[in-house]
């Protein structure tokens, strides 16, 4: 059964991450996509699929006796985006990974595992792969295959993050400001000014309320996105113009603008303080920083630019591929194990009928072949029979299936 196991992915590894979308299933409902997928499983004769999408990589995980090269994807993505070029087409290896049989399974595991993301070491992707099981199963996409290599591959990434380091060591430079502002013991209602509303501080954000930070005001160019990002917090959003003006006051700075000149200059970091002396946190994401020079040399302040964290979160990230050789000889003994648990399922599913054909040969045997003597015998003596016949029934189905689980165990 394991050579059934085909998988197809378009990751960042080989192509940009604005062209994964020509490859992925396009939909505005998910009964579209319902429709679309069973529709791709019925075309190829595919037994079960797992569909993987995310922001970096695209995923297919196919269960199916058709063997699947370059010619099956390319068939397979252009029912999926008609729109690919012949170049494209032609020359689908350049953009999709094909992997058949163990390097299927192995890859699969290498992904859930987090060995290769964009980020190693990320749990992410654990979640994501979760979810796409749990939708492409109620799709009725998956079976018995699938099923298991999923629970393989969860225990799989827990193993390996259980007997490495690989998840140490942040490597994001969100992460990594957000968990020195956590050393400085602040309260969680400290007043917290988010200067910025792109991609950086959005992020930012969500790490400040997973950490149940809530007193956040926010300021950004586009008063809208100020806003709206200030309502993940229940707080106020202003418009960049009009961080001059405020009075509230702080304990930690969050700055990341495009502004290529500083935001906060001593003037208006002044002013922010509002006549408060006591030592501040200071953030800067920005490249080139937000925060002018000076505000650094004259006031009293502890400050975290994005330099510092860049070189530390490179650090990491070494120390995180490091892990990697450690974690690939982990997978190898859970693919081994797939392989057993697959050929165990496999004699389970040929057991299953032999209960079923045994009692099809009992009742035969007294209905059909020896029903007319039967009626002739007393009721003690039919009883009799019958209670043998049971007992009979019962050894005929133990024996053989004991038998066999004993050679596999034996075998493996």
């Amino acid at each position: 059964m394991l050579t059934k196991f085909k998988l197809l992915t378009v990751t960042h590894r080989r192509t940009n991450l604005k062209d994964i979308g020509n490859y992925v299933v396009k939909t505005s409902t998910n009964q579209n996509l319902e429709d679309q997928l069973l529709h791709l499983k019925q075309q190829f004769g595919l037994e079960e699929l797992l569909y993987v999408p995310t922001c970096n990589r695209v995923l297919y995980l196919l269960v199916t006796e058709h063997p699947v090269n370059a010619a099956f994807a390319a068939h397979f993505f252009q029912s999926i985006n008609p729109e690919l070029s012949i170049d494209q087409l032609e020359n689908i290896e350049d953009q999709v990974l094909i992997y058949e049989g163990e390097a299927a399974v192995d890859h699969l595991f290498q992904v859930a595992a987090s060995i290769d993301s964009m980020v190693i070491g990320e749990r992410q992707i654990l979640r994501q792969l979760r979810e796409a099981y749990e939708e492409s199963k109620a799709m009725k996409l998956t079976g018995d295959g699938i099923r298991l290599a999923f629970q393989q591959a969860v225990l799989a990434a827990k193993g390996v993050y259980a007997q490495t380091r690989i998840g140490e060591k942040p490597v994001s430079v969100v992460s990594l400001a957000i968990q020195k502002m956590l050393k400085r013991h602040l309260p969680k209602d400290a007043r917290i000014l988010l200067i910025g509303a792109g991609q950086t501080n959005q992020l930012a954000a969500k790490f400040l309320n997973k950490h149940h930070f809530h007193n956040v005001v926010v300021f950004n160019r586009s008063l809208e996105r100020a806003v709206n990002l200030a309502q993940s917090f229940q707080g106020s959003g202003f418009s960049l113009e009009q961080l001059h003006d405020y009075q509230g006051g702080f304990d930690c700075l969050i700055v990341c603008t495009g502004s290529t000149e500083p935001v906060i200059t001593p003037n208006i970091y002044r002013q922010l303080l509002q006549g408060e002396d006591e030592r501040k946190l200071v953030i800067d994401l920005a490249i080139p920083n937000n925060v002018h020079e000076a505000v650094v040399e004259q006031f009293s302040l502890d400050y975290i630019e994005i330099e510092g964290l860049r070189q530390l979160a490179k650090e990491n990230f070494a120390f995180r591929e490091q892990e990697v050789q450690r974690a690939l000889k982990i997978l190898q003994g859970y693919t081994a194990d797939f392989a057993r648990i697959l050929k165990q399922r496999e004699l389970e599913l040929a057991l299953r009928q032999l209960p079923e054909a045994i009692q099809s040969v009992r009742v035969r045997a007294q209905q059909e072949v020896f029903g007319k003597e039967l009626a002739e015998l007393d009721e003690p003596t039919q009883a009799l029979i019958d209670r043998m016949l049971t007992y009979m029934e019962k050894k005929c189905i133990g024996i053989p299936m004991k038998v066999a689980k004993e050679a596999f165990l034996a075998a493996v």
